[in-house]
């Protein structure tokens, strides 16, 4: 098998239609009311709608019009930030974009420690020379200096550049507030030390409220970054799915292994057992057992043939196949799945709205409230000093920025959790909105119950005991990676030891195994997989193969030596927790109902297990989707 070098598929912008939704990495924000600049800005263009989130860093537009993707970028930039459009950005560059994101949280984590090692002394030695004035030393003040110069200069630089760079496009923002916060401190710290000299008991220093304040907002930038980069191990985790590479078959059938990204529509790759699917496709020949979990989280596998779709991200647990992508790049259900989810983070709920309109006028109005108070106090006939002071209070308390922070963070937060846990948000509004559910619908398989098989029932035949029937199939299948043949073996090793392993195994994909077991011919499968073999099943063995098939349950003959020995059930089982959950849900108020696909008989024997009362079987995905949908 060769390796053959080729570029991914790739749309240029120059190609995308008049009217499009785009993303934008932004870059340069520090708080809500970046955000909010930027939203404004470019709302202003003709034809564009745009939501810019601080969050996820990222701007959510959608062109109507003449304005083009640069447009939008030069916008961003003429505010004092930087955008770069997502899609167009090569997989080389996102990870460079990941290093420097993690390159950020760790100079947030060295300003944060110097930060804080500096300013215990600080703080404690600050109320000490406070409380008891009398115990200071000449020097005393230099010493504190001494503490907070690194503080107020290297650790809250980022602070300063922020500000500056607002101020430079005639702004404000959060950071504009925290830089004058810090600088004020020490620039009246400094001013009293020099005014006071030789009078050392008399020095009434800030250093401590500068290096405090300065401490804490790094702490809530550094937690920020942690979050954000948490939130986005989710969608990496779900990205992950995806297969790297795939096996290519060119127009002489030789086969290339190839990025899994360049592969195209029409053309045909090779799945093994254990391979990720590259792309979505159809099979074009051969039959296997797909692993669905990854994708729909039905632990129960599924068996194609010729002609059945696949999706890409799940793994072929059993067979071979050849497939024919049809859908690839950002057309597959897994990229669908992710842009589902980025969507989510880039929209703003309504709380996340209001406070972003909050932080818009936030920062002026506590610059103007500050001169107010400094005005008043002078007004009332306070000295300067002590009109600083109250000003610089109303400064300082107002610098964390919680305001513009809280909302996008917990949102990011909560639905990359949610991600990682199964459950997609079309929108925030969505989440918000999940406090008015009344009712909570429920599937059957890796819901209610575990979605992994495990023995049901074991049936022995003609003479046989339970223990012959186990030892024969579960030594036979420690041949198979099939879930059917996991579960007989974990069953078997359960109940029997020293299991042998099998001679001259074979696998009919879909169907059945066999193989030698201690010199007898064993074979284990579904009736018609011994029928093609010419092996003798009776009715009474067909007839009781059918009663448990009714039940739910999957089930496989044991053959030995051309005679049935046993019928095997196998069947999920319910999870521990499920009962108790949806005993919780009841005491909450909420009506439950378990929609399921599987038959009535068996939707109706697990609901009645977990206190289920209302039940819908026999749903197809899209009669379940309407039923949801109501």
């Amino acid at each position: 098998m060769s390796q053959l070098e080729r570029p991914a598929v790739e749309v240029s912008p120059a190609d995308r239609s008049p009217d499009v939704h785009v993303l934008f990495d932004v870059e340069g924000m520090t708080c809500g009311a970046c955000s909010a600049r930027i939203e404004r800005k470019l709302n202003k263009l003709d034809g564009v709608t745009a939501v810019v989130n601080y969050a996820t860093e990222r701007a959510s537009v959608t062109l109507n019009g003449p304005v083009s993707v640069d447009d939008v970028v030069d916008s961003v930039k003429s505010a004092g930030y930087s955008a770069h459009l997502t899609e167009s950005r090569p997989s080389a560059e996102l990870t460079a974009q990941e290093h420097a994101s993690d390159d950020h949280a760790k100079s947030l984590k060295r300003r944060l420690f110097v930060s804080l090692a500096l300013f215990m002394p600080l703080c404690d030695g600050s109320l000490y020379f406070s409380l008891f004035p009398h115990v200071r030393f000449a020097g005393w003040e230099w010493v504190m200096l001494l503490l907070a110069l690194p503080v107020v200069t290297w650790a809250a630089w980022p602070f300063y550049r922020a500000a500056i760079n607002a101020a430079r496009h005639r702004t404000t923002t959060m950071d504009t507030l925290v830089s004058i916060g810090i600088v004020s401190a020490t620039a009246w710290s400094l001013y009293s030390m020099f005014s006071a000299t030789g009078r050392y008991d008399q020095v009434a220093l800030y250093f401590d409220v500068a290096v405090g304040v300065t401490t804490f907002l790094l702490a809530g930038r550094y937690f920020e970054a942690r979050a954000k980069q948490r939130s986005g191990d989710a969608l990496r985790d779900l990205a992950a799915v995806g297969a790297q590479y795939a096996s290519l078959l060119d127009e002489q059938g030789v086969e290339h292994q190839v990025p899994a990204s360049s592969l195209r529509a029409s053309e045909k790759f090779i799945v093994r057992p254990g391979e990720t699917i590259a792309t979505d496709g159809a099979v074009v020949s051969g039959s296997a057992v797909i692993d669905m979990s990854a994708m729909t989280g039905e632990a129960m596998p599924v068996e194609v043939g010729t002609s059945d779709s696949v999706i890409g991200g799940t793994v072929l647990a059993d067979g071979f196949i050849t497939v024919e992508a049809t859908r690839v790049g950002a057309d597959t259900q897994l990229a669908q799945m992710l842009r589902l989810v980025e969507d989510a983070q880039n929209e703003k709920a309504g709380a996340q709205r209001l406070a972003d309109r909050i932080s818009s006028i936030f920062v002026p109005a506590v610059l103007a409230i500050s001169l107010i108070t400094l005005a008043a106090w002078l007004a009332t006939g306070s000295t300067l000093p002590v009109a600083l002071n109250a000003a610089l209070s109303v400064l300082i308390i107002a610098c964390p920025c919680a305001l513009g922070l809280a909302t996008p963070t917990a949102m990011m937060v909560a639905s990359g959790r949610a991600a990682k846990m199964g459950i997609f948000f079309k929108d925030y509004d969505a989440l918000e909105a999940s406090r008015k559910i009344d009712t909570i619908v429920l599937d059957k398989t890796g819901t209610v119950t575990e979605g992994r098989m495990a023995l049901a029932t074991c049936i022995p035949l003609f003479g046989s005991t339970r223990e012959a029937v186990l030892f024969n199939a579960g030594a036979l299948e420690q041949g198979s990676e099939h879930l059917i043949g996991r579960a007989i073996v974990a069953a078997a090793d359960e109940e029997l030891a020293g299991l042998p392993l099998p001679t001259d195994f074979s696998v009919t994909p879909g169907l059945g195994a066999q193989g030698v077991v201690e010199g007898r011919n064993v074979a284990v499968g579904r009736v018609k997989f011994h029928g093609e073999a010419g092996t003798a099943i009776s009715e009474e063995v067909r007839a009781q193969c059918l009663e448990l098939e009714s039940k739910g349950q999957t089930v496989v003959v044991v053959v030995a030596d051309g005679a049935p020995i046993g019928i095997i059930g196998l069947a999920d089982t319910i999870r521990p927790s499920a009962q108790q959950a949806v005993a919780d849900f009841k005491t909450l108020g909420l009506r439950c109902v378990l929609l399921t696909g599987d038959n009535q008989t068996t939707a109706n024997a697990v609901a009645a297990a977990v206190g289920i009362d209302e039940v819908i079987a026999d749903a197809l995905p899209a009669q379940k989707s309407a039923l949801v949908q109501g």
